[in-house]
């Protein structure tokens, strides 16, 4: 299979943008972004998203009990950049507050999960981490789109 056309072809489906966040007791609070969140049941309240295996963040996302999901508004752009890049998960706290659990919670953001780790399943390359949600919360923030390897915004609404 030609994984570039392959990869190209899964970026004709349009997502919104997140970022991930943890509390690492070695590492500290953490942020990277991801666009493979998903919804997976409303009862129980769970969702999830993945990580890819190489990823230098792995320990900390695949052992936490607790992590958060923000999910990024239009105007929080360069935030997602910023912690899309290596060596760059390290959070700016003039950018978060702490949930219940202490873990990172992005201001601004569309929409925000708590959640406790429910389950880990293998998925190739990467692992597909659900989570099982005890607190969320939303705005009526416009979210930050992902389409063709690009950022995009909602078109406005026609009555």
């Amino acid at each position: 299979m030609d994984t570039i056309a392959f990869r190209n072809t899964l970026g004709r489906f349009a997502t919104g943008v997140c970022l991930i966040t943890v509390n690492d007791a070695q590492s500290g609070p953490l942020a990277l972004t991801a666009n493979s969140f998903a919804s997976v049941s409303l009862d129980p309240a769970l969702v999830l998203w993945s990580i890819q295996r190489n990823s230098e963040c792995l320990r900390e996302y695949t052992e936490c009990a607790q992590f958060g999901i923000s999910v990024l508004a239009q105007d929080q752009m360069a935030l997602s950049n910023h912690y899309a890049k290596k060596g760059a998960h390290g959070i700016d706290p003039a950018h978060f507050s702490f949930d219940d659990a202490n873990v990172p919670v992005l201001s601004g953001a569309v929409a925000h999960f708590s959640c406790d780790r429910h389950v880990i399943y293998d998925g190739g390359d990467h692992d597909i981490i659900v989570g099982k949600v005890r607190a969320f919360s939303s705005s009526d923030a416009q979210p930050l789109l992902f389409f063709q390897g690009g950022y995009g915004a909602l078109a406005a609404k026609s009555d």
